[in-house]
């Protein structure tokens, strides 16, 4: 301790306060113990988003939190807030919640009267800068209002007569009879965090640090003083200085006193919530089981049952259920997933679709006794649909006691060195350079990336520009909303933490993010969306409607032979979780057969078997090339599904318990040990008792170390076993569809974009490829969603594009179109334009995806120069005799011009422009001759080469990945007219020749060739940015133009112009270049 003077620093801003505050919670209270400060009080800006933070680095620090809040009201006035007691604590969250919803998203907007209103039990400290009038009415005010708990604030300000201007303010302050106290308006934690404040600070206001003026702080004092550094600056005012501890020991409410109450359920009238779930429990089993309920189940029912009254938790099942329920009445496809699977309360509700009987689950995975934490149930629901159970959830509950978590968006290694660049005045281009060699988040901007750009570090703004977004990285930026994270309360809501509105409409969320409600123990119910769930749905739909089938997730025929013949050979784009890179390949060599197959497939391409080394053991098992050993039958029964390798978490716990005589609870918390060990190191008091109980039953001192070391690699990413059968579930359910209905799979798959891995333009190729006919966009055909039309073959359909597919087309146009469209086809663009009364922006938008080319047969430039004679209103004269007439009379009569066709490959660009997707040839397919000369080969012939072949191949880049448990490795798909080609970078090459990786949309890719098995992979040396001459292809006719020697006469004529004679052409710049380039979208999972 180095303070010996008492001090409590009342005015601390954490970077909650955001873009203002420069220093985390952790950071603050980790000086203050340093220091000797008894107490901090954070006041972030009408805000308590950090204070759950602040309250857990309190407590780790050993200092106390005074929770609080600065109020910055409309009229400029300042005030710090204290609440005394549990209920001025409600009282302030009342009050800002008040303000944020008057002000919208991230605003608060609060007048005096407010403050006075919800004002009783919170301290109140005026923020003055001079001892002007104003502040002596508003200190008249403050104690009118406040009576004993008001006080004035004495801050040095740095600048000149400033002792002067304490003086005063100390007097006014004695003649109104307010009591000053000192506070140091704390911004960081250490002198050397100035200049991060300073770069927020521009980055607030949008302007370079030599614009900032006075915007910035005029003093670099801002940091946390120790009490004798304060008493030494406050030395004429001993009292004010003594009153900091005196208010910090009035405020004696801490966020541990926030009793959270979960809200009953009113299902059952004259039943307690236990009794209704019992109830609704037998029921359901009944459904469930019709030829009778197993023993198995009963128990395992009782068993859960009984749990769940201990630990009080059966509103929380009624709640889930009801949510559940409601959109099964309105048809909203969902399905429970997680560890809640474990549960056969949750199956035979209808929460999971996971059958207990069938599969050995773990109901303590989900619900411990021990971990007395409230469960998870993730429910995830069809993404374009979720909308609506949300507002029911909103409209069930009530606005008061229903929100959304938020989520506290941070700082990432790309945005911080642009916003930082920006700051400290860096051109733009030279930003965007810098952060277009980053690659995710976890990576940072060094000086080796700065010299590889050839870029001079000498310079003092560039050097400053990576130290400070490397700090930068990881600060909050603004508050977002969590996807689906329900906070359900019985009392209100905003009584435990303030509300805003989200930026969408009808949404709220609370201040806190998930992570903060963990640490209070709050319920959160998970209602998350799942594209595939929406992909499924309209499948079934589809089917229903155009072939007679009628099926759902729980229908589906199971154990399909061609099915897993499909999987087997890896064909899965656009199913759901199969469809990686890293799941298509270890498809081939898993070989799966039956349904556990693919709950292992789901499981075992996951960082932690990875990192377990569990893979490798387990394949070899698998293909026999390794004996399955158990060194006893209690482990055999564990393991024997998993071919004696631990592969799930249950089974961890499991192994504990068996072999180490371990209680379920027990289990349990070494399971979360395990989850958290990187950050705590908490499974080391695990090791002795597992280590030594697996000796003590027999087990050799080299098995149980490995059994040991095995179950650590899983950490944090092991995968529960019911998870994983939810999943492999939808992921069955998808295959099935596109195995057997691969039209029906593709128009679903495109409906329900944006989702997947996958952009529209794969999966029309594979659909293609799988025989199904797709039509172009129509303006007479076409609706706004991908239909099924009739073709030859019975029970096989043609998959006709949407006008949603038509880029910048706004749904309200489509639809006008489609209802003028009714019974009778457009005839002209004309009738069009009459008839539906649309924009011409929007047919321009139609003409550019050729969507009058089938039916009207006008090419893209015939149908954009009829649209140019079109005006926005039609004449009045002409309107009045298309009415009398029932028919389209035209307004001008113009000669037919024939226009020039574009060339076959600028379609091609305008196609990828404006449809995302090409029907027509492939872009690749017209540098196939020029690539041909260069002896590069096709990617067809690349991944039927043999093993260790050089080659030289190219291709469209459609996905890259670096997964984190492949230390670094790039994996990359690319494509040309014959196929796909998996590229596999290693960490060498990537890092050489990372700008060509980063930024080109099509690859020359030299490497070599390996084989295992079914699986290949070119194994790249050697990368070749492509680009340009993919930008050419819009300007290439389909022949190409070859040279014919002067000598060939029959092409020439007779001799003319020499034309080595004639003036040299000057390169000149086109400003147009840009537009007619292909944009490759492809997808990084950054």
């Amino acid at each position: 301790m180095t303070g010996a003077i008492r001090y409590a620093e009342l005015q601390v801003t954490s970077h909650f306060s955001f873009l203002r505050g420069a220093s985390s919670c952790e950071e603050l209270f980790a000086q203050a113990t340093m220091l000797g400060i008894e107490a901090l009080a954070v006041v972030d800006r009408n805000s308590l988003a950090g204070i759950v933070r602040a309250h857990e680095a309190a407590k780790t620090a050993g200092v106390r939190l005074i929770v609080g809040c600065r109020l910055d009201l409309a009229d400029g006035m300042s005030v710090l807030v204290y609440p005394t007691d549990r209920l001025a604590y409600s009282r302030l969250c009342r009050l800002l919640s008040l303000g944020k919803g008057r002000a919208g998203k991230a605003k608060c907007h609060l007048e005096w009267d407010d403050v006075v209103v919800y004002g009783e039990g919170l301290i109140a400290v005026l923020v003055s800068d001079e001892a002007d009038e104003l502040c002596a009415v508003r200190l008249r005010r403050l104690r009118e209002a406040f009576g004993d708990r008001a006080y004035l604030a004495l801050t040095l300000r740095r600048r000149p007569n400033d002792q002067l201007r304490l003086y005063q303010l100390a007097n006014l302050a004695a003649a109104m009879g307010v009591p000053g106290v000192v506070t140091n308006d704390v911004l960081f934690h250490e002198p050397a965090r100035r200049m991060m404040q300073d770069v927020v600070t521009c980055i607030r206001h949008n302007v370079t640090i030599d614009d900032a003026g006075f915007r910035r702080e005029r003093h670099a004092d801002r940091y946390l003083k120790p009490g004798d550094e304060m008493a030494r600056l406050f030395s004429r005012y001993p009292e004010a200085l003594a009153r900091t501890v005196e208010i910090a020991d009035r405020c004696r409410f801490s966020m541990d006193e926030l009793a959270y109450q979960y809200p009953e359920e009113k299902t059952m009238p004259g039943l307690t919530a236990q009794q209704a779930l019992e109830k609704l429990t037998w029921e359901g089993a009944v459904r469930r089981y019709p030829e009778g309920l197993p023993d198995k189940v009963v128990g395992i029912l009782k068993h859960e049952l009984q749990l769940i009254e201990t630990l009080e938790y059966a509103p929380y099942f009624l709640t889930v259920n009801s949510i559940v329920r409601f959109a099964r009445s309105q048809d909203i496809l969902c399905q429970g997933r997680g560890s809640a699977a474990n549960s056969a309360v949750c199956y035979v509700l209808g929460i999971t679709s996971i059958d207990p009987e069938r599969n050995n689950l773990l109901f303590e995975r989900f619900v411990s006794q021990e971990r007395r934490e409230p469960p998870d149930i993730d429910v995830d629901f069809e993404h374009e649909r979720r909308e609506i159970v949300m507002q029911w959830v909103y409209d069930a509950y009530g606005r008061d006691h229903a929100a959304l978590c938020s989520t506290v968006i941070r700082y990432r290694t790309k945005g911080a060195v642009r916003d930082v660049g920006k700051a400290l005045g860096l051109p733009e281009d030279m930003t965007k350079l810098l952060s277009s060699q980053v690659w995710g988040h976890g990576e940072a901007v060094d000086e080796q990336r700065a010299r590889e750009l050839n870029l001079n570090l000498g310079d003092r703004r560039l050097r400053l520009t990576l130290e400070l977004a490397a700090q930068l990285a990881g600060t909050p930026r603004h508050l977002s909303q969590h996807p689906g994270g329900f906070v359900l309360t019985h009392d209100r809501l905003d009584d435990l933490v303030p509300i805003e509105p989200a930026a969408m409409k009808d949404r709220q969320v609370v201040e806190w993010d998930k992570d903060d409600i963990d640490a209070l123990k709050f319920m959160k119910v998970d209602v998350l969306a799942l594209g595939m769930l929406t992909a499924m749905k309209r499948s079934f739909d589809l089917l229903s409607e155009h072939k007679g089938v009628t099926l759902d997730l729980a229908t589906i025929p199971a154990e399909d032979p061609r099915t897993y013949a499909m999987i087997r050979k890896a064909d899965t784009l656009g199913t759901f979780q199969i469809e990686s890179r890293a799941q298509m390949s270890m498809l081939p060599r898993m070989k799966p057969r039956t349904f556990y197959d693919l709950v292992i497939e789901v499981a075992i391409v996951r960082p932690g078997p990875i990192q377990g080394d569990m893979v490798h053991p387990y394949l070899r098992r698998r293909d026999g090339k390794e004996e399955v050993t158990f060194p006893t039958p209690e482990l055999e029964r564990v393991l024997g599904k998993t071919l004696g390798v631990p592969l799930f978490q249950e089974q961890a716990m499991q192994v504990s318990m068996v072999c180490a005589g371990f209680s379920a609870g027990e289990a349990d918390q070494l399971r979360r040990a395990m989850a958290t060990f990187k950050h705590t190191g908490g499974v080391s008091k695990f090791r002795d008792k597992l280590v030594n109980g697996m000796i003590a039953n027999g087990y050799t001192p080299e098995f149980a170390e490995k059994t040991f070391s095995q179950l650590e690699g899983f950490g944090s990413y092991g995968f529960p076993e019911s998870h994983a059968a939810s999943f492999a579930l939808i992921a069955y359910a998808s295959s099935w569809m596109k195995c057997w209905h691969p039209d029906v799979f593709c128009a679903a798959l495109l409906n329900s974009q944006p989702m997947g891995f996958y952009l529209p333009a794969q999966i029309v190729r594979d659909a293609r490829d799988h025989d199904v006919e797709v039509r172009p966009v129509c303006v007479n055909a076409s609706r706004w969603d991908c239909t099924l039309e009739q073709t030859d073959t019975k029970d096989r359909f043609a998959v006709r594009l949407g006008l949603r597919m038509v880029k910048g087309l706004a749904n309200d146009d489509a639809a006008a179109i489609i209802a003028a469209r009714a019974d009778e086809p457009f005839l002209s663009v004309d009738d069009l334009w009459r008839r539906a009364g649309v924009p011409a922006a929007s047919l321009v938008q139609l003409a550019e995806a050729d969507a009058f080319l089938p039916d009207l047969k006008l090419a893209r430039r015939d149908a954009l120069w009829a649209i140019k004679a079109l005006r926005d209103e039609p004449l009045p004269l002409f309107a009045a005799a298309t009415s009398r007439e029932q028919k389209t009379v035209p307004e001008i009569q113009e000669p037919l011009i024939a226009l020039r066709p574009m060339s076959a490959g600028r379609e091609v660009v305008e196609d990828y422009g404006h449809v995302g997707l090409t029907l027509r040839s492939h872009p690749v397919s017209f540098l196939r001759a020029n690539l041909h000369r260069r002896r590069i080969v096709t990617c067809q012939e690349a991944m039927q080469a043999r093993d260790k072949r050089w080659l030289e191949a190219a291709g469209l880049v459609l996905v890259r990945q670096r997964p984190g448990s492949a230390k670094g490795v790039m994996f990359l798909t690319m494509e040309d007219e014959t196929g796909a080609a998996n590229v596999v970078v290693w960490v060498k090459v990537f890092e050489k020749f990372r700008r060509v990786l980063l930024s080109s949309a099509m690859l020359g890719v030299r490497g070599r060739i390996q084989r295992e098995g079914e699986v290949v992979h070119l194994v790249a040396h050697e990368l070749t940015d492509l680009s340009v001459e993919l930008a050419s292809v819009g300007n290439r006719e389909a022949p190409f133009p070859l040279p014919h020697g002067r000598g060939d006469e029959a092409y020439h004529g007779a001799s003319g112009i020499d034309p080595r004679s004639l003036p040299k052409g000057r390169n000149i710049v086109d400003p147009y270049e840009h537009i007619d380039r292909i944009k490759v979208k492809t997808r990084d999972f950054r």
